[in-house]
């Protein structure tokens, strides 16, 4: 069903349609019955695409993980430590409108099923990137940005950590500067 045009315009629906009841009301407030009639699909057809609201919202989300995952790796030539690349401080301040939605799927510390596939796939970003590169230690250095990006705009989002999309841009920039850059051998 993945590849039938048809279903792929439901998911749509039913993810702008979460989209657009979150921007009113936290997820927990929302039910399907409200949800399938913004999106204009029986109660069956939600269903048939999503378990559960939660599952329609991390998918929702997922977006954002390929957003996130982009930005990181939006430069160029030689990378400036001082500077990110001008799609993660966007990214930052792109996540700003639906903030309430993104911190019930990334938890405090990265955790959540949001957290989970963020993690997950700039890790395998992360260590494909190294790979090609040659660079050592792939795994690990892949682990440690993947950790550290995660539960930073995990923290950022529950208002741990205090900064505007620019400056949280900057600092998440030169964490990982500094993880790619860290001589272990």
């Amino acid at each position: 069903m993945s590849g039938d045009p048809r279903a792929e315009r439901t998911r749509r629906r039913l993810r702008r349609a979460l989209l657009e009841e979150c921007g009113e009301r936290p997820l927990a407030e929302l039910t399907v019955a409200t949800l399938v009639r913004r999106a204009s699909v029986g109660r069956a057809t939600f269903y048939l695409h999503y378990p559960d609201l939660e599952a329609l919202a991390v998918d929702a989300c997922a977006e954002i993980v390929r957003e996130a995952v982009d930005a990181l790796h939006a430069w160029r030539g030689v990378p400036s430590p001082e500077t990110p690349p001008e799609a993660l401080t966007a990214f930052f301040t792109g996540i700003e409108p639906h903030a309430g939605l993104y911190r019930v799927l990334l938890r405090e510390g990265g955790g959540g099923p949001l957290g989970e596939l963020l993690h997950h796939e700039l890790r395998e970003r992360s260590r494909s990137e190294r790979e090609l590169a040659g660079a050592p230690y792939a795994d690990l250095v892949a682990s440690a940005v993947a950790a550290t990006f995660t539960g930073l705009l995990a923290d950022w989002l529950h208002a741990r950590v205090a900064a505007s999309p620019p400056e949280i841009a900057r600092y998440a920039w030169r964490l990982l500067f500094a993880l790619h850059t860290t001589r272990l051998g």
